[in-house]
């Protein structure tokens, strides 16, 4: 049987000049990150395969965006900005930006959790529960019994089973509970 072809409904609108830098300069490069690819100016890089998030095909506005800072994973003149406004809004010395969620779990999890203490979700991302049992903690799932069938269609299979968080709430008590997180995005559900 013949697959049938469905054009994509988008145009890509953009094309951008890249430079690549002569293997010398790569190495130069590199040496002066001291080999940590998130040190690298994103003008240096060719082709980034730092990452699978957010690379592929962006809308208008998302280039509107773009055309204002750049693409780059790591070291874009967006990165900088962000740090000036934080900088300027928070009046803080030091900001500690990520580069996407999983990051982020690491710095904030590590604050909020610690051995004896609990973390809630609807469903917890494999990372993400990862990141809660590095600080020692539980990651406790209470997505609703309609996700844990594969075959069963449902509008949504994120939702939170408020009555077993309540309970696992009682049976560990309010105060050893670090985090409640809900993924509204939640893939594995």
């Amino acid at each position: 049987m013949a697959i049938k072809y469905i054009p994509e409904p988008f145009r890509i609108k953009m094309v951008e000049p890249i430079k690549m830098l002569t293997r010398e300069e790569r190495e130069q490069k590199i040496k002066e990150a001291k080999y940590n690819v998130f040190n690298l100016a994103g003008q240096d890089v060719y082709i980034d395969l730092l990452t699978d998030s957010g690379t592929n095909a962006m809308s208008d506005q998302m280039w509107a965006g773009i055309m204002r800072g750049d693409e780059a994973y790591a070291g874009s003149s967006s990165y900088y900005k962000l740090l000036e406004a934080g900088k300027d809004i928070f009046n803080y010395g030091f900001i500690q930006p990520v580069h996407q969620g999983r990051a982020a779990e690491k710095v904030l999890f590590g604050t909020m959790l610690e051995q004896g203490k609990v973390a809630i979700s609807n469903m917890f991302f494999d990372t993400t529960r990862a990141h809660v049992e590095l600080c020692g903690a539980r990651a406790i799932d209470c997505v609703v019994e309609e996700a844990k069938d594969p075959v069963k269609r449902a509008p949504f299979k994120g939702n939170m089973d408020v009555k077993k968080m309540e309970s696992f709430i009682q049976e560990y008590g309010a105060e050893n509970v670090g985090l409640v997180v809900v993924t509204i995005t939640n893939n594995s559900a």
